[in-house]
Protein backbone atom coordinates (compact mmCIF):
# COMPACT_ATOMS: atom_id res chain seq x y z
CA UNK A 1 0.00 0.00 0.00
CA UNK A 2 1.53 3.58 -0.68
CA UNK A 3 2.01 6.27 2.35
CA UNK A 4 -1.94 7.06 2.25
CA UNK A 5 -2.19 3.71 4.09
CA UNK A 6 -1.24 5.70 7.23
CA UNK A 7 -3.99 8.05 6.63
CA UNK A 8 -6.82 6.10 6.52
CA UNK A 9 -9.87 6.74 9.35
CA UNK A 10 -10.85 3.47 11.28
CA UNK A 11 -13.70 2.88 8.62
CA UNK A 12 -11.63 3.18 5.45
CA UNK A 13 -9.32 0.11 7.12
CA UNK A 14 -12.01 -1.84 8.17
CA UNK A 15 -13.17 -1.68 5.04
CA UNK A 16 -10.28 -2.12 3.12
CA UNK A 17 -9.34 -5.58 5.21
CA UNK A 18 -12.64 -6.68 4.60
CA UNK A 19 -12.39 -6.01 0.43
CA UNK A 20 -8.80 -7.81 0.99
CA UNK A 21 -9.85 -10.87 2.82
CA UNK A 22 -12.67 -11.67 0.23
CA UNK A 23 -12.60 -14.85 -2.10
CA UNK A 24 -13.69 -12.28 -5.01
CA UNK A 25 -15.92 -8.97 -5.20
CA UNK A 26 -18.21 -8.11 -2.90
CA UNK A 27 -21.15 -5.63 -2.47
CA UNK A 28 -21.49 -3.07 -0.94
CA UNK A 29 -24.51 -4.29 1.36
CA UNK A 30 -22.05 -7.52 1.75
CA UNK A 31 -19.23 -5.39 3.21
CA UNK A 32 -21.88 -3.74 5.41
CA UNK A 33 -22.95 -7.28 6.75
CA UNK A 34 -19.11 -8.58 7.37
CA UNK A 35 -18.64 -5.44 8.99
CA UNK A 36 -21.35 -4.97 11.63
CA UNK A 37 -19.86 -6.38 14.31
CA UNK A 38 -17.46 -3.40 14.10
CA UNK A 39 -19.74 -0.79 14.63
CA UNK A 40 -21.10 -0.31 10.89
CA UNK A 41 -24.58 0.30 10.81
CA UNK A 42 -25.54 2.30 7.84
CA UNK A 43 -24.57 1.49 4.06
CA UNK A 44 -23.48 4.96 3.95
CA UNK A 45 -20.55 4.47 6.22
CA UNK A 46 -19.57 1.84 3.61
CA UNK A 47 -19.99 3.52 0.92
CA UNK A 48 -17.71 6.57 2.15
CA UNK A 49 -14.97 4.24 3.15
CA UNK A 50 -15.38 2.54 -0.51
CA UNK A 51 -14.93 6.06 -1.95
CA UNK A 52 -12.08 7.17 -0.37
CA UNK A 53 -10.53 3.47 -1.11
CA UNK A 54 -11.06 4.46 -4.76
CA UNK A 55 -9.73 7.47 -4.77
CA UNK A 56 -6.76 6.50 -2.99
CA UNK A 57 -6.03 3.58 -5.51
CA UNK A 58 -6.80 0.70 -3.32
CA UNK A 59 -9.69 -0.30 -4.10
CA UNK A 60 -12.06 -0.93 -7.35
CA UNK A 61 -15.42 -1.21 -8.73
CA UNK A 62 -16.84 -4.09 -10.79
CA UNK A 63 -19.12 -1.96 -12.78
CA UNK A 64 -20.78 -4.92 -14.02
CA UNK A 65 -21.18 -6.72 -10.63
CA UNK A 66 -21.91 -3.48 -9.01
CA UNK A 67 -19.36 -5.01 -6.64
CA UNK A 68 -15.73 -3.70 -5.43
CA UNK A 69 -12.25 -5.24 -4.80
CA UNK A 70 -9.33 -4.70 -2.87
CA UNK A 71 -6.49 -3.20 -5.50
CA UNK A 72 -4.33 -5.71 -6.52
CA UNK A 73 -1.88 -3.60 -7.26
CA UNK A 74 -1.77 -0.54 -5.19
CA UNK A 75 1.92 0.47 -4.84
CA UNK A 76 1.40 1.29 -9.14
CA UNK A 77 -0.24 4.63 -9.77
CA UNK A 78 -2.47 3.57 -12.64
CA UNK A 79 -5.46 4.68 -14.67
CA UNK A 80 -6.25 1.91 -16.40
CA UNK A 81 -7.58 -1.53 -14.51
CA UNK A 82 -8.57 -4.38 -16.17
CA UNK A 83 -10.20 -7.13 -14.86
CA UNK A 84 -10.93 -10.55 -16.20
CA UNK A 85 -13.76 -12.33 -14.55
CA UNK A 86 -15.32 -15.79 -14.85
CA UNK A 87 -19.05 -16.00 -15.49
CA UNK A 88 -19.14 -19.75 -13.69
CA UNK A 89 -16.83 -18.71 -9.98
CA UNK A 90 -16.72 -15.11 -10.29
CA UNK A 91 -12.92 -15.27 -10.03
CA UNK A 92 -11.03 -11.54 -10.61
CA UNK A 93 -8.05 -10.89 -11.85
CA UNK A 94 -7.22 -7.72 -11.97
CA UNK A 95 -4.01 -6.60 -14.42
CA UNK A 96 -2.53 -3.88 -16.53
CA UNK A 97 -1.70 -3.50 -19.87
CA UNK A 98 0.39 -0.80 -20.67
CA UNK A 99 -0.06 -0.54 -24.48
CA UNK A 100 -3.80 -0.46 -23.70
CA UNK A 101 -3.27 2.42 -21.16
CA UNK A 102 -1.05 4.32 -23.97
CA UNK A 103 -4.12 3.91 -26.48
CA UNK A 104 -6.45 4.70 -24.90
CA UNK A 105 -4.36 7.41 -23.22
CA UNK A 106 -3.89 8.60 -26.66
CA UNK A 107 -7.41 8.49 -28.06
CA UNK A 108 -8.10 10.88 -24.97
CA UNK A 109 -4.98 13.74 -26.14
CA UNK A 110 -6.36 12.84 -29.79
CA UNK A 111 -9.90 14.14 -28.78
CA UNK A 112 -9.68 16.58 -25.87
CA UNK A 113 -11.10 14.47 -23.55
CA UNK A 114 -9.90 14.33 -19.82
CA UNK A 115 -9.46 10.76 -19.34
CA UNK A 116 -9.74 10.57 -15.04
CA UNK A 117 -9.41 6.57 -14.88
CA UNK A 118 -10.30 3.80 -16.91
CA UNK A 119 -11.94 0.27 -16.01
CA UNK A 120 -11.78 -2.48 -18.88
CA UNK A 121 -14.00 -5.87 -17.98
CA UNK A 122 -13.03 -9.12 -19.57
CA UNK A 123 -15.73 -12.23 -19.11
CA UNK A 124 -15.26 -15.31 -19.33
CA UNK A 125 -14.52 -18.41 -18.28
CA UNK A 126 -11.15 -19.15 -16.05
CA UNK A 127 -8.73 -22.12 -16.54
CA UNK A 128 -9.95 -23.41 -13.28
CA UNK A 129 -14.07 -23.59 -14.79
CA UNK A 130 -12.93 -24.75 -18.48
CA UNK A 131 -13.90 -28.14 -19.12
Amino acid sequence: MDATATQLTKNQAQVLQALSGAAGPVSAYTLLERLRGQGFRAPLQVYRALDKLIEYGMAHRIESMNAFVACAHPDHAHTCAVFAICDHCGRTEEFFDGAVGRRLGGWARDHAFKLDRTSIELRGTCSDCRP
